[in-house]
């Protein structure tokens, strides 16, 4: 099959969604299909670029920059973004091609009108992956009102919905946020979990042995660290820790609040935190061998569902997880139900400080979490799975999957 993908990350970026599309188009290589990505791209002084990656055809497209700028020009750059994708693309030499499936990511959701034209252009079936609800997450969080931006931004988030011939959402429980849409649109809903393909073997640039937290039983976070997130919890967590001279909180990654956590970290003397710069994430498994627990901190003001790229990466390592989310998150009942940590959805240091000693305790008490993590991970989120499901979405023939 040849298989189109939109998307505006993809490595070398580090991000969790870039590391997801890459093993998705991975795992449709391996399985025999012809993978093409288009990316938007706003260093290019010419109308596109073409590159391969791994297998994989890269298609390159002018666009404004999106990236690392104010939201004003950045909605404005996202909105043009679509219109002047497709500008270039038919200028490229992949302007006659046709495709067998669609595939596209959000975020970002201004995708839109691309898919569409694509589409009308060589009459193939869409998939939308669905990782982020926006702007109904940024209004949740307080950080946007009911005014002309947010329903601008929910205007732009309805016409993908409608361009989609598939929408895969990754819990059960952000389905009722489509529910009248479902009763009043063609669009097929279903849940697509995340996924990560197979683990790289590259050594770590992170030797825990050879900084303050040796020899410490390590409490992980590795990822953004950004006012979704909620990493106050955290900070306060290592804090109220410190009488356990056996215990370390480590800290990896970028995001908008990683100058005030160094602040407080800093302000309380919390020696058994340390923080490193983001690091690739084909050296995340050999970073979580070297640690205990991965932590996973969801502000708690969200009220959609969430299963974080983090998560996964913990399972797929065998790491049990201490995890401090909002109420009534599908990633609650599934950590319960699968004994593969503690969580708290109670907003409570106290209750987040015991489940973390409880944790400890049956870790050292030989409770075998590492069997239980890997077999969620197999059985959930592999990459293989993942690919199959948008397959089928797609109509293609699923006896073509190896």
């Amino acid at each position: 099959m040849k298989i189109i993908m939109i998307a505006d990350t993809f490595p070398p970026q580090r991000t969790s969604g870039a590391v997801q599309l890459r093993d998705l188009a991975r795992e449709f290589v391996r399985q025999g299909h012809m993978v093409t990505v288009l990316l938007p791209n706003s260093t290019l002084s010419t109308s596109w670029y073409q590159a391969t990656y791994e297998g994989i055809q890269l298609l390159h497209l002018r666009s404004p920059k999106t990236k690392d700028i104010g939201y004003i020009r950045r909605t404005i750059g996202e909105t043009i973004m679509p219109f002047a994708m497709f500008r270039n693309f038919l200028k490229s030499p992949l302007s006659q091609e046709t495709w067998d499936g669609l595939v596209w990511y959000a975020p970002s959701i201004f995708h839109g009108p691309l898919v569409s034209a694509i589409k009308k252009r060589v009459g193939c079936k869409s998939y939308l992956i669905i990782r982020d609800i926006f702007p109904e997450w940024a209004l949740d969080m307080g950080l946007m009102g009911r005014g002309f931006p947010y329903f601008f931004f929910s205007a732009v988030a309805r016409y993908q919905y409608l361009v989609a011939d598939v929408i895969g959402v990754q819990s059960p429980g952000n389905l009722s946020y489509f529910d009248k849409m479902k009763s009043s649109s063609g669009q097929r809903l279903e849940v697509l979990q995340n996924w990560l393909g197979e683990p790289a073997a590259v050594k770590c640039s992170i030797r825990i042995s050879a900084t303050k937290l040796a020899s410490r039983k390590i409490f992980v976070y590795a990822g953004n660290m950004g006012v979704a997130q909620g990493m106050d919890m955290m900070i306060a967590l290592a804090e109220c820790m410190l009488f356990r001279r056996d215990v370390g909180f480590l800290f990896v990654g970028r995001g908008s609040d990683v100058k005030k956590l160094l602040a407080v970290a800093e302000t309380h003397n919390l020696e058994n935190v340390l923080f490193c710069d983001e690091i690739h994430p084909d050296e995340i498994p050999d970073l979580y061998a070297q640690c205990h627990v991965g932590l996973v901190a969801l502000d708690p003001r969200h009220k959609s569902h969430n299963v974080p790229g983090k998560f996964l990466t913990y399972m797929q390592s065998g790491l049990p997880v201490l995890a401090n989310i909002n109420i009534g998150n599908d990633l609650a009942e599934l950590i319960r139900k699968e004994n593969i940590g503690e969580v708290s959805e109670s907003g409570s240091l106290d209750i987040l400080r015991d489940m973390a000693i409880e944790l400890l305790d049956h870790i050292e008490s030989g409770s075998d979490y590492t069997s239980r993590c890997k077999s969620v991970f197999r059985s959930l989120f592999s990459a293989q799975s993942a690919a199959l499901q948008i397959l089928q979405g797609l109509n293609c023939d699923s006896k073509k999957v190896s």
